[in-house]
């Protein structure tokens, strides 16, 4: 027995449903901030010490699955179901420091919150830091 669907229309149905996949897989990892936090300044000035003391929260917090460079290979990145953001692209892209900090304070998993950890101060200065990753 013949099928009636022919080689190019299976084909043509299966290109239509790896791309319905794949634009529903890319809208589910985009990670959006709410309008009313995108141009919120930063109040702590970035200077050498406010971004020493980002580095030293990286370092202490983030590298292990953001990576060295903030590309989001950290060691602890593949035991992780989600790989963590490449920060450098994040940067790079225009996101804002309002943007960066609202997702450092309310996290998406697996990446936890910091806002009951770290202060506003430190998470600021965090932000600080993460920017300067995007000349690396």
């Amino acid at each position: 027995m013949k099928s009636r669907y022919s080689a190019a229309s299976w084909s043509r149905a299966l290109i239509l449903l790896a791309a319905f996949s794949m634009s529903r897989t890319l809208l589910a990892q985009d990670w959006k901030a709410p309008p009313s936090v995108v141009n919120r300044p930063n109040p702590v000035p970035a200077n050498a010490n406010t971004i020493a003391l980002g580095q030293k929260l990286y370092v202490g917090n983030c590298m292990m699955c953001h990576g060295q460079a903030g590309k989001g290979d950290g060691p602890g990145a593949a035991a992780l179901e989600k790989r963590p953001a490449d920060l450098t692209a994040r940067i790079r892209s225009g996101e804002t420091d309002g943007e960066l900090f609202w997702k450092i304070s309310e996290g998406r998993s697996p990446m936890i919150s910091w806002k009951g950890t770290l202060s506003e101060t430190q998470r600021w200065e965090l932000v600080n830091y993460i920017k300067t990753l995007a000349g690396k």
